[in-house]
């Protein structure tokens, strides 16, 4: 009997569905779907709960594997608030899971946890180490999460824990750091250093995580990397995205996105920015040698995330209104340094006349 959190939306109602529609013969006997409301899928069995409440040790009876994909990783929720839930979500789940017998967990965290650096190996292996962040941003959350996992495999000896990480995640209606960054002018890039980029459909997440709740993968030292299949270069991203870039050195980049979060302009962390310049590429041993292949490739994906950001204007993470993309454009007719500018410039004034 396989359980999901998070069960109504997002990754957890995909692969809610996958479970209820695998693809081979091997299929969760039971699917109890775990969320705080009722949604339109079939052939499951609702169990409504919060996940934040301890009263879930009471919905997680006769459970075989739990798949955790209640968790918050919206930009526009406040930090504090997005790292409290994160956190306490993750918490409840693992003792809820030890407390009512459940042998198997399964969390969901993010190949950020490995860290971008420029020289970071392509591809990493799988079972590199993970960086401790406490920064507020994701990756600060997800470095959380993982401790939590950590420690609930010494303090449960019976209870398996395993920590799929994917690569950043694409999907039509995702509104990610990702997709933000596509749908800037120009493409921004670290003089003298070269991106590789890997992305993860949501679709191959969903399967991924189906795949090893079903036939018990568990990866090395409890660690599953997932992604769509292979990476692209800089140049292979900039062709197909029909898309310029722009050149700054690290501490031009990283200095202003720190102001600029620090001044609650933009969402994004000076850390979180260093992943859409540095490569942070994961070998997926785990998954590949189980037998588990991706449906989309990097190409693909690519494009689906191209059609999710067409109409959208962003830039350092930050969404754009009419009049700050107005201003945004128009600085960028002297090129993508004074768009930046520009439209610094242009939230800040806005933001004074309480326009923004």
């Amino acid at each position: 009997m396989v359980a999901v959190t998070g069960a109504a939306t997002g990754v957890g109602r995909l692969l809610v569905q996958r479970l209820a529609a695998p693809e081979g013969s091997i299929r969760a006997r039971e699917i109890i779907a775990i969320d705080q409301e009722f949604a339109d899928l079939r052939d499951v069995t609702w169990r409504i709960a919060d996940v934040c409440d301890p009263g879930l040790v009471s919905r997680l009876e006769g459970i075989d594997v739990l798949v955790h994909t209640a968790d918050d990783r919206s930009l526009d929720t406040k930090p504090a608030r997005r790292r409290e839930h994160n956190i306490l979500a993750a918490q409840t789940v693992l003792t809820a899971a030890a407390a009512s017998g459940v042998p198997r967990v399964v969390l969901v965290t993010s190949s950020m946890v490995y860290g971008a650096t420029p020289d970071n190996p392509v591809p990493l292996p799988e079972d590199s180490g993970r960086l401790s962040d406490n920064s507020e941003g994701l990756m600060g959350d997800f470095a959380a999460v993982e401790e939590l996992a950590e420690r609930a495999r010494r303090a449960h000896p019976g209870l398996t824990v395993t920590v799929v990480r994917p690569a950043p995640l694409v999907g039509p209606e995702l509104d990610t750091l990702l997709s933000r960054h596509f749908a800037a002018p120009r493409l921004l890039t670290v003089k003298g250093h070269e991106q590789h980029w890997q992305f993860c459909h949501e679709d191959d997440l969903a399967s991924a995580l189906a795949f090893c709740a079903l036939n018990g993968v568990t990866g090395r030292d409890g660690v599953v990397a997932v992604a769509s299949e292979g990476t692209l270069t800089q140049g292979e991203v900039e062709a197909i995205a029909e898309m310029k870039h722009f050149e700054v050195t690290a501490n031009l980049a990283f200095g202003a996105v720190r102001r600029l979060h620090q001044a609650r302009i933009t969402p994004a962390a000076a850390g979180e920015i260093k992943f859409l310049v540095y490569p942070c590429v994961v070998d997926c041993t785990s998954l590949r040698e189980a037998g588990w292949k991706p449906t989309h490739d990097g190409e693909s994906t690519l494009r689906v995330l191209l059609e999710s950001s067409r109409g959208k204007h962003a830039i350092a993470g930050r969404t754009l209104g009419r009049k700050e993309a107005t201003i945004t454009a128009a600085a960028g007719a002297a090129g993508a340094a004074a768009a930046t500018i520009g439209t610094v410039a242009a939230i800040r004034h806005l933001r004074k006349r309480g326009k923004g």
